[in-house]
């Protein structure tokens, strides 16, 4: 497994993300794909509905503000650049349960 590329920025830090949506079940961390964390999200991809269960879950699982999660790049892709902000690289791994 690789590492997870996480870059720190300003105030919170920013992270790729491959989304499987339409999973059956409910939405989860999967591990780790290629340098990304792969989630599978239980929202169908159609109007958003995938991209927005992935933002509530994430704020859920890292403990930060739903405003506080954004998705700056890959909308309508499955790989997905995500911005968490008051949150570190090693907070993230921790309440991800995540190891290095």
């Amino acid at each position: 497994m690789n590492e997870p590329a996480i870059q720190e920025i300003e105030g919170g830090i920013v992270f790729t993300a491959k989304v499987v949506p339409g999973s059956s079940g409910s939405t989860r961390i999967c591990g780790l794909l290629d340098g990304m964390l792969k989630v599978k999200v239980s929202a169908a991809p159609e109007r958003g509905k995938a991209n927005q269960c992935l933002l509530k879950f994430l704020a859920k699982e890292l403990d930060v503000k739903k405003n506080a999660v954004s998705i700056i790049r890959g909308q309508r892709s499955p790989v997905k650049h995500v911005q968490v902000l008051g949150i570190s690289a090693d907070a993230l791994w921790g309440k991800l349960g995540l190891t290095k």
